[in-house]
């Protein structure tokens, strides 16, 4: 192979991985997941919208808080 190749596919695979991290902390892969999720188990029901999800999510985690140390 390469070195041109070899490189290119390593910074392909590096900028996956940055893209992959940023979408994680800014909870955008959780959007997507709740949006599959609800296509999955609501077919006939709208997808709400990302602001919609915002709310419930933090609703729920009023209503439901979870231990911490810190």
């Amino acid at each position: 192979m390469r070195p041109a190749r070899r490189f290119g596919g390593a910074a392909a695979r590096l900028l996956r991985g940055v893209r992959w991290y940023l979408r994680e902390i800014s909870g955008a892969a959780d959007y997507d997941r709740f949006c599959r999720r609800h296509r999955e188990h609501h077919p006939d029901e709208a997808v709400p919208s990302r602001r919609t999800y915002e709310r419930l999510r933090a609703r729920h985690r009023e209503e439901n808080p979870q231990s911490r140390c810190c």
